[in-house]
């Protein structure tokens, strides 16, 4: 398992972006709301975006530390999202808890976030496989 994260798999298109809050699902699951779309095309890797509220946060060194505790959480546990090559989505974690949290909460969070998005993949594959 590739533990990095490159940036062929962070989300930085400003049109993918627009799509994914313009058309993407979405689900809250403390202290996150996740929005996800699933991608049409030839993309490689699931595509992720981090962002922290500057409202609720209002210290860029606070929300800077959040951003890398997701991203170091999602980094470990990105391989629940791998199971076949046309589930690849576009994924938003906002978080939206006003105050901090510590890593191992978030990184709680972030495998339950990860283990819904892969049962509704499972499902959908299923869902596909039924119409054939």
């Amino acid at each position: 398992m590739d533990y990095r994260l490159p940036k062929k798999e962070r989300l930085h298109s400003q049109k993918l972006i627009k799509e994914l809050f313009d058309k993407g699902s979405s689900f809250f699951l403390y202290p996150f709301k996740v929005i996800y779309l699933p991608l049409e095309g030839e993309e490689e890797a699931n595509q992720v975006l981090f962002s922290v509220s500057k409202r609720k946060i209002r210290k860029a060194v606070h929300r800077n530390y959040l951003k890398r505790r997701m991203k170091e959480a999602y980094r470990l546990n990105k391989s629940i999202l791998i199971n076949g090559k046309n589930n690849k989505k576009l994924i938003a974690f906002v978080y939206v808890a006003p105050g901090l949290e510590e890593f191992h909460k978030i990184q709680s969070k972030v495998q339950k976030v990860l283990n819904r998005l892969a049962d509704r993949q499972g499902a959908n594959r299923n869902d596909d496989e039924e119409k054939k």
